[in-house]
């Protein structure tokens, strides 16, 4: 095939021929191979997994939720696309530093991720929350995570999860540590407070609500007092795949869906509450 837009003229009577239409019809085929090469080109890894409200897989078997509906919304405004790829939370960092995944909803800015992430702007706010079961509420009285050091408390921790700063100390104390049990998947691990496995669990509050009532156990776990973190839920980007430039795009589509009502209409598709844009969380 040649190049777009060269080619040859003819000779006819002493007048070019092809003049008049094969330029045309050439700039229409460069648009559409150039319009597909670039949409081809702007497709972006991005984490999912059974996450209660954020992302989980939709009666036509594909993946939706809060996290899910947020990303595909931004990227179709950039004119990108995304693959959504199923994985739990550890792994999701692990390839995220790798710069084999590009998006990670739902991350929370540390130090630590800073050096292989980039972040956007806030997407969601629900806290993290000490949660036990019935029985053990009525054993235990805590007011901090500290507390649990000298007691059996049985602790379930979602590993990679970033808890706050009171945790980020805590897990350099043995004591506390030998109070842990390292979980792959949140969900599952309500039946085992039920069961009297665990005694309590540290979740995203909004995705405690989801998951308690959907599995029918609202009654037998309660919310304790016990606050880890209130930091915002950010789209975290890997350095290795990602540029400041994307980042900064990225942001400017989350902003315009802020501001023109999609941010708050996807939110309370998921979330159980009135949806504030300004604060990113419930009213």
């Amino acid at each position: 095939m040649e190049p777009c837009g060269s080619g040859h003229e003819g000779k006819a009577g002493g007048m070019s021929y092809w003049t008049t239409w094969r330029p045309a019809w050439v700039l229409l085929m460069c648009w559409a191979l150039h319009s597909g090469a670039m949409a081809a080109a702007c497709s972006k890894s991005v984490r999912w997994y059974d996450d209660g409200a954020y992302s989980f897989r939709g009666t036509d078997g594909q993946p939706t939720g809060l996290y899910v509906e947020l990303v595909r919304e931004a990227l179709r405004r950039m004119d990108c696309s995304a693959q959504w790829q199923e994985m739990p939370w550890a792994r999701g960092l692990v390839e995220l530093e790798a710069g084999k995944l590009d998006i990670l909803p739902g991350a929370r800015k540390t130090p630590e991720r800073e050096k292989f992430a980039y972040f956007s702007r806030p997407v969601n706010r629900s806290p993290n929350v000490l949660f036990m079961s019935k029985a053990a509420g009525q054993r235990f009285a805590f007011t901090r995570l500290a507390d649990m050091v000298g007691t059996d408390f049985k602790l379930g921790v979602q590993l990679g999860v970033a808890y706050g700063a009171e945790y980020d100390e805590l897990i350099k104390n043995p004591e506390f540590m030998a109070r842990t049990q390292p979980l792959t998947s949140r969900r599952s691990a309500w039946g085992l407070l039920q069961m009297g496995r665990l005694d309590g669990l540290i979740s995203d509050e909004v995705s405690a609500w989801v998951e308690l009532q959907s599995l029918g156990l609202s009654n037998a776990v309660v919310r304790t007092r016990v606050v880890t973190s209130d930091d915002p839920g950010l789209l975290a980007l890997s350095r290795l795949s990602n540029t400041p430039d994307f980042v900064a795009a990225l942001d400017r589509a989350l902003l315009a869906m802020m501001n023109d009502g999609s941010y708050k209409r996807i939110r309370e598709r998921f979330v159980p509450c009135v949806t504030s844009a300004e604060t990113v969380s419930c009213r």
